[in-house]
């Protein structure tokens, strides 16, 4: 299993839209679930150009705690299951 941990979505979206948008990061733009479904949109390809099935999940709530816990209050944004024809 991986967990992806994104530590600089506010910085991704903010040089995507630039400085007007960035002040509005938080307030009508999600940072981290713009960056997680464009990250899902290209992992979903690349496993099915590699025959890869797998179920990817979009959550917030955890947070990593140091190097070995992980905090898991977690709800469920978007959810994509990857099969091959």
């Amino acid at each position: 299993m991986l967990i992806i941990e994104v530590t600089n979505a506010r910085e991704v979206v903010r040089q995507r839209i630039g400085r007007l948008g960035g002040r509005l990061i938080g307030k009508v733009v999600d940072a981290e679930a713009q960056v997680e479904k464009a990250l899902i949109q290209e992992l979903e390809s690349a496993f099915r150009d590699f025959g890869i099935e797998a179920r990817i999940y979009s959550v917030d709530g955890p947070k990593m705690l140091g190097r070995s816990h992980l905090e898991i209050p977690l709800q469920v944004r978007e959810e994509r299951q990857i099969k091959q024809p």
